[in-house]
């Protein structure tokens, strides 16, 4: 398909910067091929029943974002080293590759080459880390991702990063304000225990204590998976055709007794509800064609466009997302192209808040109601 058939006027006014007070007061656009309803987040338990099963992603983020300065011999003049040439550059961190290693993506990345000496906390108030964070370039690669060998390892350099770094906010809305300290916990989600992801599973952003104790009130179980999110998210579809993107892979794990859980969910005839596209994309990758779903370990890089068939998630609750953007393409996938750009259409008319502190979306499959 063309890139172009997922595409949308969104105005700027609709994309939030803070999350709504309480979590579980934004509202719930609920979507089925029928119709839709206008409803608020902690309505989600009306549209369960006994026997469901919600799957929600229990990453946590990590201050992902680091600033520091490039630092590269100059040849100086016949041959002669001079000073030190530095830049200042900004990395997100995408996937732990190792336990001192790390891929992420540089600012500005052109100039980057292998074998850069980068020296991070190095800049701003962070200059008395001088020395504490640094990394060699190890390999560069395309859209500017490159491969950071630490000169920590392990939980060592865990305790600096969380030090130095800063949460990683999506580039919708670090463009329009800057990080603070309220985003260590608005961007970070009740269930969160695994630390790993770069960007908040944002459909969990919505849950409160009180929310989950509803939903198991109804008799709807709970089950955890880890998904840890890449920086990749957040990256345009810049080929023209859907064919010709390439996801960048993350790291996610279901356990044998998740697994087992919702495979007897399933044979009961209860449906399965995704907390977002992580836990699906997750879902998805450890189900086999025969529909059951099966422990899973490791990376995945599954892209999801419309014509693939659902083997696992029943319902999906998330938010809304950028035009022309892999998720976007997903929810097109799941619910119907046509009806996804309605239910958009919908939502800007009627005010609804977009992106990862916005609104939520209830997307039911034609054979799940």
């Amino acid at each position: 398909m063309k890139t172009a058939d997922f595409d949308f006027d969104l105005p700027e006014d609709r994309i939030a910067l803070r999350p709504a007070e309480p979590r579980d007061s934004a509202r719930l656009l609920v979507v089925r091929p029928d119709g839709r309803e206008d409803r608020i987040i902690r309505d989600l338990p009306d549209f369960l029943r006994p026997g469901d099963a919600l799957v929600f992603n229990d990453t946590r983020v990590i201050p992902a974002r680091l600033s520091g300065v490039r630092e590269r011999p100059n040849p100086g003049v016949g041959g002669q080293e001079g000073e030190t040439l530095t830049v200042e550059v900004e990395a997100t961190l995408h996937h732990r590759d190792a336990p001192d290693v790390w891929s992420a993506f540089m600012k500005p990345g052109k100039r980057i080459k292998a074998g850069d000496r980068i020296r991070f906390g190095a800049v701003g108030d962070a200059a008395c880390d001088l020395g504490r964070l640094d990394a060699t370039v190890a390999d560069k690669g395309e859209d500017g991702l490159v491969v950071l060998k630490f000169d920590l390892s392990g939980p060592a350099l865990d305790d600096v990063i969380r030090d130095v770094g800063v949460m990683p906010l999506p580039p919708y809305i670090a463009a329009k304000r800057a990080e603070d300290d309220r985003d260590r916990s608005d961007y970070q989600t009740v269930f969160a225990e695994h630390d790993g992801s770069v960007a908040a599973p944002t459909a969990g952003l919505h849950f409160t204590p009180a929310l989950l104790e509803a939903i198991r009130a109804t008799g709807v179980s709970t089950h955890a998976v880890t998904l840890h999110v890449g920086a990749g998210t957040f990256l345009p579809v810049k080929a023209d055709d859907t064919a010709d993107h390439k996801m960048h892979s993350e790291w996610g794990e279901v356990s044998k007794e998740t697994a087992d859980a919702l495979n007897a969910v399933h044979a009961a005839g209860g449906r399965i509800v995704c907390v977002g596209t992580t836990s699906l994309r997750l879902l998805e990758s450890a189900t086999g064609e025969d529909g059951a779903i099966k422990p899973f370990h490791g990376d995945t890089a599954i892209f999801i466009t419309p014509g693939y068939p659902f083997r696992a998630v029943d319902i999906l609750m998330t938010n809304f997302h950028l035009p022309k953007s892999t998720l976007f393409m997903l929810v097109s996938a799941f619910a119907g192209l046509e009806t996804m750009k309605a239910a958009y259409a919908h939502a800007i008319a009627d005010g609804y808040r977009f992106y990862s502190y916005g609104d939520g979306s209830l997307l039911l499959r034609s054979d799940a109601q």
